[in-house]
């Protein structure tokens, strides 16, 4: 293809992104062919913009299939939610609470549950990512489902939090002064030899973050929220048991 093997490393690297034209020759000659070629073209027609928008649809989108791809190749994630418990954290039923709560039928609403369920591999496979949640106290009190539902919940994220050494999880406080986490939640993958990317994920868009200026920003408001914000890990920990207790206690 005349193409230099410094030019392709930049591509699997990210520092570079190819041309539309480079993509169908490189297809091409790995014998990629029909949807698959059509799929990898359509997400390098996008991968030149500096934030990768993505308008959310049912099905597996261009979004959701970078938050895979991400998860899949990540060495440590930091998830920052301040309202409900982290994807990666949810029990099923909770899940199914949280995306049958946005009008979607039955018929779309289990695939997106067995989906979200099919996420959590990645953190029990044989090298695990290490997965920093960072959650807000509100999402403790938000009974996501009922009762029941939110307090099985809390039961498996103290449980996943107590036995996984590679998850951590941090409660923030909500009577605080402001900090950097104020301005929304965002989930920060970092990867072995490759530059991180911040994911923005909000009612029905998504948008990845590549350039510079933007990931030493996120990866800061990470850093203050896990070391100067968040309550200790035990004392979150703690803090979870005692909801758990409150939630049986009224039940």
């Amino acid at each position: 293809m005349g193409i230099q093997h410094s030019t392709v490393s930049y591509w699997e690297t990210g520092r570079r992104s190819p041309r539309i034209e480079d993509v169908g020759g490189y297809l091409v000659a790995l014998g990629v062919s029909g949807d698959e070629r059509e799929r990898i073209l359509n997400l390098a027609r996008d991968a030149s913009e500096a934030s990768w928008l993505t308008v959310g649809v049912p099905g597996m989108t261009n979004g959701l299939a970078g938050v895979l791809e991400c998860e899949r190749t990540a060495e440590t994630i930091t998830d920052w939610s301040p309202l409900v418990v982290p994807g990666l954290l949810q029990t099923w039923d909770y899940s199914r609470a949280i995306i049958g709560a946005y009008g979607a039928s039955a018929n779309d609403v289990e695939p997106r549950v067995l989906l979200r369920a099919g996420r959590r591999e990645i953190l029990t496979k044989s090298n695990p990512v290490r997965l920093h949640a960072l959650i807000g106290e509100a999402a403790l009190y938000l009974r996501v489902g009922g009762n029941g539902i939110h307090a099985d919940q809390l039961r498996h994220l103290h449980k996943s939090a107590t036995q996984a050494d590679n998850i951590t999880v941090q409660v923030v406080r909500t009577a605080l002064d402001w900090h950097p986490g104020v301005a929304g939640p965002f989930v920060l993958y970092e990867f072995p030899g490759a530059p991180p990317i911040v994911h923005l994920e909000h009612h029905r868009s998504s948008a990845f973050l590549y350039d510079e200026d933007d990931l030493a920003e996120y990866r800061s408001a990470a850093d203050s929220l896990r070391k100067e914000v968040a309550m200790s890990p035990n004392d979150s920990l703690e803090l979870i048991a005692d909801v758990i207790t409150e939630l049986e206690t009224t039940s």
